[in-house]
């Protein structure tokens, strides 16, 4: 019979196995405990990272001029009441009870019409914000750039020190945001 192994050198063999096997476990956890954290980082490639200057982004939208002009409005109305209300606090003890009264008609006024203009510049704030987002997710991705940040707050916040002049898509960014 050809390949026929005696049973006693087929247990020996497999003696033989087991004991190698049994050595070998532990180098081959390591080896791919070892692999396993190594092969992510060497797939995976370098992200580029983008800055842009949001507050030029927000003026370079043709509603800012809108939003602006509502502010404007807004203050000029509201400091002129807000005066009043700091004129009869000035009093103190000594206002009277029609100053009172007056006072928090005041303030109801000046609430009622904060929420007006609220209501009337919270769209074009939202319009503003949404195509500003839109631009930049634009010239992120068609740039491979993995993340973007406000180079303001990044560098207000200590997140970022330095930052290579390349690497700011204000320009491109607006140019994207003008129709």
């Amino acid at each position: 019979m050809k390949g026929f192994i005696p049973l006693r050198k087929q247990r020996a063999s497999f003696r033989f196995m087991k004991i190698t096997a049994k050595s070998l476990a532990p180098v081959a956890i390591v080896a791919a405990f070892g692999l396993g954290t190594l092969a992510p980082h060497a797939q995976t490639p370098a992200q580029k990272i983008g800055f842009v200057n949001v507050a030029t982004l927000l003026a370079a939208h043709p509603n800012d001029k809108d939003i602006k002009a509502i502010q404007a409005k807004a203050d000029a109305e509201l400091q002129v009441l807000d005066t009043q209300v700091k004129a009869i606090d000035a009093k103190g003890a000594a206002a009277t009870a029609a100053d009172k009264q007056q006072r928090d008609t005041l303030v109801k006024t000046i609430q009622a019409k904060a929420a007006d203009y609220d209501k009337q510049i919270d769209p074009k704030i939202t319009a503003v914000e949404k195509a500003v987002d839109t631009a930049v997710g634009v010239i992120a991705k068609s740039n491979g750039y993995a993340v973007v940040m406000d180079r303001d707050v990044a560098a207000k916040s200590g997140l970022v020190i330095y930052a290579d002049p390349g690497t700011d898509v204000t320009a491109a960014a607006v140019k994207a945001l003008k129709p």
